[in-house]
């Protein structure tokens, strides 16, 4: 039986297409007046809350009509952490608003962790935890809130952006080491379960016929 492959440009591609093209216009949104334009942050933010929910719209459309294809795979993690990492980097630089660590820490981690995922890919496949998951959540929100206006909102909104994303920051971190170790241990049963095929696929010494014990005659002297 032949299994119709579905095409690259179904329905859930082009949503995750959509999501990358909406990039450029939320930072274009995000820096018009510097960033100080109430109206055009919140532009910027509704753009972002949608490409971020629409994540799962994709991800849905692939597994319910079974589309998914390799360039899904691909696009998918890039979308992800295009619109996450332009985020991060237009709050840090130019508008000055976070840390340039923050940036720095989280979008290390990402890339370690796709780069670990692809290395162990060849052995088995590292599921999402739901630390993860966790993380994704705690970033979103996190970066919501400082897309909005917050100088023109109360003073515990502020505050609650930077605990949420102290948390984001945290749990990122402990995620990562998490990932890391995970790959470590799945490439190292990997290669201790090759070691063992290869040394049972030895002939052993009686399979040749000859007896190397000593026996059958004298000791040669």
């Amino acid at each position: 039986m032949v299994t119709d492959v579905p095409s690259p440009w179904n329905s859930a591609n082009i949503v995750t297409m959509v999501r990358i093209l909406m990039v450029p216009f939320f930072a274009w949104a995000l820096l018009v007046d510097g960033g100080d334009s109430v109206t055009w942050r919140l532009v910027a933010t509704g753009i972002f809350v949608v490409a971020a929910s629409s994540d799962r719209l994709d991800g849905y459309l692939a597994r319910r009509y079974e589309l998914v294809t390799d360039l899904g795979k691909l696009l998918d993690p890039i979308a992800d952490k295009l619109l996450v990492g332009t985020a991060l980097v237009l709050l840090a630089w130019p508008l000055g608003e976070l840390p340039w660590w923050v940036p720095v820490v989280i979008l290390a981690r990402e890339l370690g962790v796709t780069l670990m995922r692809f290395a162990v890919l060849k052995y088995a496949v590292m599921p999402a935890s739901r630390g993860g998951k966790l993380k994704t959540v705690l970033q979103i929100v996190a970066i919501t809130a400082f897309l909005l206006p917050l100088a023109h909102l109360p003073g515990w909104f502020a505050v609650v952006a930077w605990v949420v994303l102290a948390a984001a920051v945290v749990v990122t971190v402990v995620t990562g080491v998490e990932y890391f170790y995970q790959g470590w241990r799945i490439r190292s049963e990997a290669v201790r379960a090759a070691q063992v095929r290869a040394a049972s696929a030895l002939p052993n010494d009686s399979d040749d016929g000859i007896d190397r014990g000593g026996h059958g005659g004298p000791a040669r002297t």
